[in-house]
C-alpha cells in the first residue's frame, strides 16, 4: 500500500464520507473511490459499509484507521526532520483549529508566517475542539489551535490569546433591553454548534453561575457552523452564546444584540504533542503566535 492510499482512507473514515474526504483532500471522488476499493480488493477486507447513501467503517475500518494515522505520523515526522535541515527555507506545517480560531483569528497569523517563510506551505483544516484534540494526539497535525480548556495528558497547551463569550439575540428581543431572569432562560429558545464545540461546552459550564444547568436549556437548533448560528438568531430562531470575535460585525450593523450577563473569558490555546518532534516550522509558528496577532 502507498501513503497517499493510507492519506485517502483517513480522511474518508475520518468523515465516513466520499466526497467530504475528496474535497478535503482536493481530488476526485472517483480517485477517492478507486484508492479505497483498490485496498479493499487487494487485501480482500471490507473497510466501509456502503448504507444507501452514506458509509460507515467496518469493525476492521476502525482497526486499520488507528494503525493508517500511526503510519502516516511517522511519515510525517520523518519528513519534518529532512525538511529541518534546509532550516525554514522550504517545508510543510499542517494546522487544525476550531471554527472560531480558525476563521477569525488564525488567518493575519498565517499571512504573517508565509511572508516571512514563503517556502513552507502551510494547510490548515477546521473542526471542533474533540477532533482537533484528537488530531494533535494522533499525529495528524502539527499544531492545533482551540478554544478553552481540555484535559490531555499528552498534550502541551499554551495560551496565545483571550476571548470573551456573549449572549446574543435578535435586535428588538425584550432580553436586550433588561437583564433576564433564570426562569426567562429556561423559556426562551437556544441555538449551538454540535456538543463537542468548545464554545458551547464553555458556556454549558457557565451556567450554574447564571442559576441554570444545560439540561434546563431549550435547545432547539444544533448547527454546523458559528455563521449559521448567527444569521439563525439574527432571523429570530432564538438566542445562543458566542464569541464576541463572531458576532461582532453582525452587532455593529444592529443585526444582533448583546445580553447583559456577564460570562467568563476564555483562552485560545495552541496544542502540540509532549513526545512528538517539534519541526523548526511548527516552532517559528507556535512561537508567533504566542507574540500574538497584532
Amino acid at each position: 500500500m502507498t501513503l497517499e492510499q493510507l492519506r485517502i482512507f483517513v480522511a474518508v473514515a475520518e468523515r465516513e464520507h466520499l466526497t467530504q474526504g475528496a474535497r478535503a483532500l482536493n481530488l476526485t471522488q472517483s480517485a477517492v473511490s478507486s484508492a479505497i476499493a483498490t485496498l479493499e480488493a487487494r487485501y480482500a477486507t471490507k473497510l466501509f459499509d456502503r448504507i444507501g447513501r452514506r458509509i460507515a467503517l467496518t469493525e476492521a475500518g476502525r482497526l486499520f484507521l488507528a494503525e493508517a494515522r500511526a503510519v502516516l505520523a511517522r511519515a510525517a515526522a520523518a519528513e519534518a526532520v529532512l525538511s529541518d535541515l534546509s532550516g525554514l527555507a522550504r517545508g510543510s506545517l499542517t494546522l487544525m483549529a476550531s471554527q472560531t480560531v480558525a476563521n477569525y483569528w488564525l488567518p493575519p497569523l498565517i499571512q504573517r508566517f508565509r511572508r516571512n517563510h514563503p517556502g513552507i506551505a502551510v494547510s490548515l483544516a477546521i473542526d471542533n475542539t474533540e477532533t482537533v484534540s484528537a488530531a494533535i494526539r494522533d499525529g495528524a497535525a502539527d499544531l492545533g489551535f482551540i478554544e478553552g480548556e481540555i484535559e490531555d495528558p499528552a498534550l502541551a497547551m499554551t495560551a496565545v490569546a483571550e476571548d470573551e463569550l456573549v449572549i446574543v439575540v435578535p435586535a428588538g428581543h425584550p432580553w436586550a433591553e433588561s437583564v433576564p431572569s433564570p426562569s426567562e432562560l429556561r423559556r426562551g429558545a437556544w441555538i449551538f454548534r454540535e456538543p463537542g464545540s468548545g464554545t458551547r461546552a464553555m458556556f454549558e459550564a457557565a451556567l450554574p453561575g447564571l442559576g441554570l444547568a444545560a439540561s434546563d436549556l431549550s435547545v432547539t437548533l444544533e448547527l454546523p457552523s458559528n455563521e449559521a448560528i448567527c444569521a439563525a438568531v439574527a432571523a429570530g430562531a432564538g438566542a445562543t452564546a458566542i464569541s464576541r470575535l463572531v458576532a461582532a460585525n453582525a452587532i455593529a450593523a444592529g443585526r444582533l444584540a448583546t445580553v447583559a450577563l456577564p460570562l467568563p473569558k476564555r483562552r485560545f490555546l495552541a496544542l502540540r504533542h509532549k513526545e512528538r518532534y517539534l519541526a523548526k516550522a511548527a516552532a517559528a509558528f507556535l512561537t508567533l503566535a504566542r507574540s500574538g496577532s497584532s
